[in-house]
C-alpha cells in the first residue's frame, strides 16, 4: 500500500489594506497614524516609535518614579523644532515652575510657550480637554499625578480629533494599570545624566529592553554644575564623628541642673 504523501505549503499572510483606519494593525508590525510623527531627536528612539516619529492625535504616556529626571530634556529636541517652527508649546500644571533660561539653551523659544497652573484634579482634566479642543498647539505637556481610566479615555478621544502632540506624565506605578493610551514609556534615571526608557506600549511588536539615551545639560547649568564638583572636596563632606568628651560634659551639666 503506498505511503500518504503530505505536502507543506508556505501561508501567505495577507496584507491590511491601506483603505482601512489606523487604528488597524498586525500585532508583529508597526502600526501607523493618519498624521505624519515628529522626531523626537534619537535615533535610537525614533526607530522603535510607529513611523518613526511621536505620533500626533494621541495621548503618549511617560511614566516617571518622580518628576525632575530629565523629562523636559528628553523632549527638548522635539519641542524646539516645534516652537522654532511657530508652534505653540502649552505646559499644564508642572510640578515646578521651569527653568526658562534652561529652557532657552535647548533651543526652546520662550515666546512659543503657554504655562497653566491647575490644582485641582477635576480642574486639570477640563483643562485638557479644552487645550485639545483647540487646533492651535504644537504640544501639551500635562502632569496627572491622579487620573481614572475613564478620565484618560475622555481625553484620547480628544486627542483624536486633533494633530498636535500630547504628552502625559504618570507615576511610574500607573504602568500596572490598564490605560487607553497608545503609547506609554516608562522613564527612569540612568547614569552620567542619562535616562532609561522603556516602551512598554505600543502598535507594533514587544519591545525588548530600555533604551539609555543622553540628556543635553544646558549651558546655564554646565558652570554650576562643574564649580559644585569642583569643590565637592573630602574636606566638604560633613563628618559624622562623636565627641564623646564633649557628650559627657553635657550630660554632667543637665544633671546638675535636676532637682535633687
Amino acid at each position: 500500500m503506498a505511503a500518504a504523501l503530505s505536502f507543506a505549503f508556505p501561508v501567505a499572510t495577507p496584507e491590511i489594506p491601506p483603505s482601512l483606519p489606523d487604528a488597524v494593525w498586525r500585532a508583529d508590525q508597526m502600526g501607523s497614524y493618519h498624521a505624519s510623527p515628529v522626531p523626537s531627536g534619537y535615533q535610537a528612539l525614533d526607530r522603535e516609535l510607529p513611523k518613526g516619529g511621536w505620533p500626533p492625535s494621541v495621548l503618549i504616556e511617560l511614566l516617571m518614579a518622580q518628576p525632575g529626571i530629565g523629562e523636559l530634556r528628553l523632549l527638548a529636541p522635539t519641542l524646539a523644532r516645534l516652537t522654532q517652527a511657530g508652534k505653540t508649546v502649552i505646559l499644564l500644571a508642572p510640578p515646578h515652575i521651569p527653568y526658562a533660561a534652561a529652557l532657552a539653551d535647548l533651543g526652546i523659544r520662550l515666546k512659543q510657550l503657554i504655562l497653566i497652573e491647575v490644582d485641582k484634579a477635576a480642574d486639570r482634566i477640563w483643562a485638557i480637554e479644552q487645550t485639545l479642543k483647540s487646533a492651535g498647539f504644537g504640544a501639551l505637556l500635562c502632569w496627572l499625578p491622579q487620573a481614572r481610566t475613564d478620565h484618560l479615555r475622555r481625553l484620547q478621544l480628544a486627542a483624536a480629533g486633533g494633530e498636535g502632540l500630547t504628552f502625559v506624565f504618570r507615576p511610574l506605578s500607573a504602568q500596572e494599570i490598564s490605560s487607553p493610551a497608545p503609547l506609554r514609556i516608562a522613564c527612569q534615571p540612568a547614569a552620567r545624566g542619562c535616562i532609561s526608557v522603556e516602551l512598554i506600549k505600543r502598535r507594533g511588536p514587544v519591545h525588548a529592553a530600555p533604551l539609555i539615551l543622553p540628556l543635553t545639560i544646558p549651558e546655564t547649568l554646565v558652570r554650576p554644575l562643574a564649580s559644585r564638583a569642583a569643590n565637592n572636596t573630602l574636606a566638604d563632606t560633613p563628618s559624622y564623628a562623636v565627641d564623646r568628651s564633649s557628650l559627657a560634659a553635657t550630660a554632667a551639666r543637665r544633671r546638675a541642673t535636676l532637682p535633687a
